[in-house]
């Protein structure tokens, strides 16, 4: 379809365009009603983020399931349960879902007036983009742009990676359910899927090719790694890989591969989780001059979201050095279109890890808490909690975990970090509440809900080192001292 033609009422064709269907895009058209949005990309990280959200549903149900009983419920046949998972139904299911989203959002845009175009972008000129629709190149006008093409899983640029390889965003393009895996992560996103995969029943190894989620809480970390391998997960540390290459057998699994690792060679799917990389390379950024990172090929940006070049904007994960999350990306896109003199906030912004133990964190992780503030004007506090569900069917007692990280001259609290059941639904009012200066005095006088998991969690806790030193004398180590880690395939 044609962008809409007519008599220019200025300078331009239009006052905003906006390249790439991002969820920070899409919000800068709804609230404009923007005449046209070009995507360059199809896709949005609504739909990403709705993928990882039906992966962790269909683990949890599995797992519920299983604490059924213990609630009471009986199956009507008296013949022993065995749970099985139909992996093409939830293909079929989460893709119908999708689509029909999709839908949806093309009939909101349309309502917004905003003008949907389905086309590869690319800057020519200072504020213009030339288009291809239909195979014929055409030119469009805008005085402002805003840049929001996402991101794209990353490889890794050794033989057979591209070939071979699946990305998270192949998952479910898969007619059956891979055979056994080898995520090779570091990542929330490998987390995920090595996280869904194994809940499936399926046998899974992690391979760290860095530390375990970069970025967010190393003692976190540690425990989530800690909750998925006594669970089950193998995990290897200190590896590369070097190769990947096709089976040369016959094997009903099409996804069958070697890996090459020094000079030993395993038969497994392979799943790269090592990172996603900007949209930027290829949109006409150098043409105008706008200011990448060499290292990341992300866009600089200022504290209005905008790049070296004064008309041209960057919204969501192409801009450098900041926080990327859905949530985070629609918030500025809205204020960017609303109201240019109010500044996004990249400071305390919440995320999630869907990991089959869900963990949120906001605002600053220990390690960079020290950093910012010195270690001697830190004060860190812990709890272990249990979900009262999770009591009769006997479930870990010391999986769930929160730790609360203050400033002591003035006992704000800088950091919140909770790893247990809907922890960002947990999460999500003590954000507003950091946002506004929460202390540690004002979060020990908060009433809870009794019974419920965030009071349990973020109001009952202790000093880090008393906490530690309490389990310890009760045995209640780190799972993993206590075990030896298995690290072969």
């Amino acid at each position: 379809m044609d962008p809409p033609t007519g008599p220019s009422l200025g300078l331009y064709d239009y006052d905003l365009l906006v390249i790439g269907g991002g969820s920070g895009g899409l919000a800068v058209a709804k609230v404009s009603s923007l005449l046209i949005l070009l995507c360059k990309l199809g896709g949005s990280s609504f739909n990403m983020d709705s993928i990882r959200k039906f992966l962790q549903q269909a683990t949890l149900l599995g797992k519920a399931v299983q604490d059924s009983q213990k609630y009471g419920w009986r199956f009507r046949h008296e013949v022993k349960l065995v749970m099985s998972h139909g992996w093409s139904d939830l293909v079929q299911a989460v893709q119908e879902q999708l689509k029909s989203a999709s839908l949806e959002l093309m009939r909101e845009l349309k309502s917004c007036g905003v003008f949907y175009l389905r086309a590869r972008g690319e800057i020519v000129a200072p504020h213009t983009v030339e288009v291809n629709v239909n195979g014929r190149k055409r030119h469009l006008t805008a005085e402002t742009l805003v840049v929001a093409t996402g991101d794209r899983p990353q490889y890794l640029d050794i033989p057979g990676d591209r070939e071979y390889c699946l990305t998270s965003e192949d998952l479910l393009s898969l007619p059956h359910p891979p055979a056994r895996t080898l995520v090779v992560c570091g990542s929330a996103e490998g987390l995920e899927c090595a996280g869904f995969l194994f809940s499936l029943g399926l046998q899974v190894t992690v391979m760290l090719l860095a530390d375990l989620l970069q970025g967010f809480d190393l003692k976190m970390a540690e425990k989530i790694e800690n909750y998925m391998f006594v669970g089950g997960v193998d995990f290897l540390h200190h590896c590369s890989l070097s190769k990947v290459q096709r089976h040369t057998q016959t094997h009903r699994d099409s996804n069958a591969m070697f890996l090459l690792k020094t000079q030993h060679h395993f038969r497994l799917c392979v799943l790269l989780a090592v990172g996603r990389k900007a949209c930027t390379s290829d949109i006409g950024l150098e043409c105008v001059r706008v200011q990448c990172s060499q290292d990341t090929g992300r866009i600089v940006v200022n504290e209005r979201d905008q790049t070296s070049v004064d008309h041209i904007y960057a919204i969501g994960s192409v801009q450098h050095g900041r926080p990327s999350t859905t949530g985070l990306s629609v918030h500025a896109g809205k204020l960017l279109t609303l109201e240019r003199t109010t500044v996004c906030d990249y400071t305390i912004v919440p995320t999630v890890v869907l990991t089959p133990l869900e963990y949120a964190a906001c605002g600053l992780s220990e390690e960079r808490a020290n950093l910012t503030f010195g270690e001697d004007s830190i004060e860190v506090y812990h709890s272990y909690y249990w979900p009262l569900e999770w009591t009769l069917p006997a479930r870990n007692k010391n999986s769930c975990y929160v730790k609360v990280i203050c400033h002591i001259p003035d006992h704000r609290v800088v950091g919140l970090h909770v790893m247990g059941p809907n922890a960002g639904d947990i999460l999500q009012g003590f954000v507003t509440a950091m946002k506004c200066g929460l202390t540690k005095h004002q979060l020990d006088a908060t009433v809870g809900i009794h019974p419920g998991a965030a009071q349990s969690s973020f109001l009952h806790h202790q000093k880090a080192q008393k906490l530690e030193e309490t389990l310890t004398g009760r045995g209640l180590e780190d799972p993993k001292t206590q075990q030896n880690q298995k690290t072969s395939l």
